[in-house]
């Protein structure tokens, strides 16, 4: 019997993975979630070793702890019904370049894990975090809107995306950041991303997608798409209508944010 802690971690990335998919942000096997744990005291019944792998980021802070990260070419949405065929289980070795891999079925863990692992390693090491969560998914509006050139420089594109809706200055009070296009999974596209997550929880892969990150809640982690999605959706309607509204003014949100106490440099 699995450990009821393990279990319920499970069905929540699963409950993420079918939330993507209902954004249309997860199409086929597009999108990927992994899970930093400092410890984990059991693991699934169907997880069996399958062998050493070599990390694409050196992960020296992370070592000991284990990851959870969904497998290369699976589908997100499948996580909640199949998670022995979805999901990798590596346990960080010592000097953190390799993981012993365990998984339910023939494995690899996704191909952007360097971007994940990227992510943690600053991220634990910076806060000493015990639990930590990184979600890249790929929603429509958003994405479209990244490969429009106004969007293009992460103080426009905070101007134009947090002025509809009280909630996203709320959610993402430093802004979402923008990383210029670089190949997925390239080097440069984890390090653009670790760079740019020390300051934002979210980041958009320009021309691909969003990742976020939050101290161990994966729903919130999924919530973070979800705000950043609906306020791509109001600037691309507002786009299709011939741009009749300029959302919350500037002074709007600077009284917003003196109410709620939301410490903001955007407007």
């Amino acid at each position: 019997m699995s450990d009821p802690s393990i279990l319920s971690l499970i069905a929540e990335i699963g409950a993420v993975g079918v939330r993507m998919t209902e954004l249309d942000a997860a199409e086929g096997a597009a999108g990927n979630i992994s899970v930093f744990l400092h410890s984990l005291d059991q693991l699934p019944n169907y997880a069996e070793k399958r062998g050493m792998i070599e990390l694409p980021w050196a992960a020296p802070e992370l070592m000991g702890g284990w990851l959870l990260v969904t497998g290369a070419g699976r589908r997100l949405r499948d996580v909640a019904t199949s998670p022995a065929t979805t999901i990798c289980w590596l346990h960080i070795q010592r000097g953190g370049t390799q993981a012993m891999l365990f998984a339910g079925a023939d494995l690899r863990p996704t191909s952007e894990l360097n971007s994940h692992l990227a992510v943690h390693v600053d991220q634990v090491k910076q806060r000493n975090l015990r639990r930590h969560v990184v979600l890249h998914a790929q929603p429509p509006y958003l994405t479209y809107l990244s490969h429009i050139e106004r969007y293009g420089e992460t103080r426009a594109l905070n101007r134009r995306l947090l002025r509809w809706q009280a909630e996203t200055i709320i959610e993402f009070p430093e802004g979402i950041a923008m990383v210029p296009f670089e190949v997925p999974s390239s080097h440069e596209q984890a390090e653009a991303t670790m760079f740019a997550m020390c300051e934002h929880r979210a980041v958009v892969w320009q021309r691909h997608g969003i990742v976020t990150r939050a101290d161990g809640n994966i729903t919130k982690a999924g919530d973070l798409v979800e705000y950043a999605e609906a306020a791509a959706r109001y600037e691309y309607l507002n786009l299709q209508a011939g741009e009749p509204s300029g959302g919350l003014s500037d002074e709007q949100m600077r009284l917003i944010c003196e109410r709620l106490g939301v410490k903001q440099s955007i407007f």
